[in-house]
């Protein structure tokens, strides 16, 4: 397969996940009860509201792997656009928006634990 084949498969996946990442959470937030009540309520389709979000769960790391597949397979647009954007600077730039998202990454999992 051609490099742009695999951009093609890479982003029609990622199309789909998200698209049932969002239906998923959807249906968990409006159709499927939350809290105490019937146990029998809390199915859907012959599953159950946790069996629906581990799907969810699973879709997102799906989704995240696709993700990084994504900017690798478009590296070369990264960094020219970066270099169009900022200019000689353009490494640091990179290095910076990468930090970020991982100080983003770990304060919201300091939320999250704490």
């Amino acid at each position: 397969m051609k490099k742009n084949d695999w951009k093609v498969l890479v982003d029609a996946l990622l199309f789909v996940a998200v698209c049932s990442i969002a239906v998923i959470g959807l249906l968990m937030a409006f159709v499927i009860p939350t809290g105490q009540g019937p146990e029998g309520s809390k199915y859907f389709l012959g599953l159950h509201r946790h069996q629906w979000g581990d799907i969810h769960l699973y879709l997102s790391l799906f989704m995240l792997g696709l993700l990084v597949l994504h900017v690798w397979l478009n590296w070369t647009w990264v960094v020219n656009s970066t270099k169009n954007y900022v200019g000689e600077y353009w490494k640091n730039a990179l290095w910076m928006l990468c930090g970020a998202g991982i100080f983003v990454v770990f304060v919201a999992w300091l939320v999250v634990v704490l």
